[in-house]
């Protein structure tokens, strides 16, 4: 095991913690990739030598430190690479690691439905299972051409590898900071679509009024909807040009909710995240010539002199409207 994926259960508005928590982990390595709101990826290749000691049991000297430290507790998914260490984390529980076996990868991979790689969504795996390839196992068996014909060249080759085991991702370090995030929770657990919609579009139009306070603008946009049973899906979607706009902040984050095909889910919390932060002297706006859009824009603008002016609650009239 040379790979850790940490959750950290984070209680509501301790978004705050992780680059602590992420601190505790380049404690015992500089290969750390933050995962918003609340996980982390850490290559420990360097430190199982270093210490002598096992990926998984470094995991529960990291579990105990975050608990003495943060007072917060985590679970944990081991394997060989990043990949198979995310699909780990979904049979973790605190106080227990869960670790992919190194010489028995297939096995550990054969009778998970296709859902649980990272990276394979609603519509791929409704497609997949209307052919019979429900479980990682049966599409691991499939020739590479129905894959592709399934779903793409490159899309069913990648498949086709990550079903068989082969993990070629890397732990990518990061910083937190190069991010702003907002969270909706809900009082109770909440099924309406509309309010889920509503709270996505009070959390796009924060993000862009902060990010314009800022002068920085977003590459891309990364979704988590945490649910009642405690577990979460989460989706990254880059946008087509950097952005502080909040339509089109919005128009991105209703696009990744809707794609996620949610069907009288409990949902707890919507976790809204802006990517990728550039200055917003270095980003280029592609002109639309669209008269509505341009209103938006202005208005937009007026309320940002307004909030800059007399705080962020404050609004204008028709702002909302517009």
């Amino acid at each position: 095991m040379t790979v850790l994926c940490v959750r950290f259960q984070l209680p509501p508005a301790r978004e705050a913690a992780l680059p602590g928590l992420l601190g505790l982990l380049e404690e015992f390595t500089p290969v750390v990739e933050a995962l918003p709101p609340d996980g982390v990826l850490a290559d420990l290749r360097g430190a199982e030598r270093y210490f002598g000691r096992s990926a998984v049991e470094l995991a529960s000297v990291i579990r105990v430190r975050a608990l003495a430290l943060h007072g917060v507790d985590c679970v944990i998914g081991a394997g060989p690479g990043p990949m198979l260490a995310r699909v780990a984390l979904r049979d973790a529980r605190p106080g227990v690691t869960c670790a992919v076996p190194e010489d028995a990868v297939a096995e550990f991979l054969a009778n998970r439905p296709v859902a649980a790689l990272p990276g394979v969504g609603t519509a791929t795996s409704r497609t997949l299972c209307e052919y019979g390839l429900d479980t990682l196992g049966r599409v691991a068996a499939a020739p590479l051409s129905t894959l592709q014909r399934l779903i793409g060249a490159r899309a069913g080759r990648e498949l086709h590898e990550k079903a068989n085991g082969v993990d070629r991702g890397r732990v990518v370090p990061n910083g937190v900071s190069r991010s702003l995030a907002t969270e909706r929770p809900f009082p109770l657990d909440e099924l309406d679509p509309d309010r889920h919609r509503r709270a996505l579009l009070s959390a796009a139009g924060e993000l862009g009024a902060r990010l314009r306070a800022l002068d920085k603008v977003c590459g891309a946009l990364t979704l988590t909807v945490r649910y009642a049973d405690r577990t979460a899906t989460t989706r990254t979607r880059t946008l087509r040009e950097p952005t502080a706009h909040s339509a089109a902040l919005t128009r991105t984050t209703y696009a990744m909710y809707e794609a996620l095909g949610l069907q009288r889910a409990r949902v707890r919390a919507l976790v809204l995240r802006a990517e990728s932060l550039a200055p917003a002297e270095q980003a280029s706006h592609q002109l639309t010539f669209d008269p509505v859009d341009e209103k938006v824009r202005r208005v937009e603008e007026a309320a940002d002199r307004v909030r800059a002016k007399f705080g962020p609650g404050a609004v204008i009239p028709g702002a909302l409207a517009a």
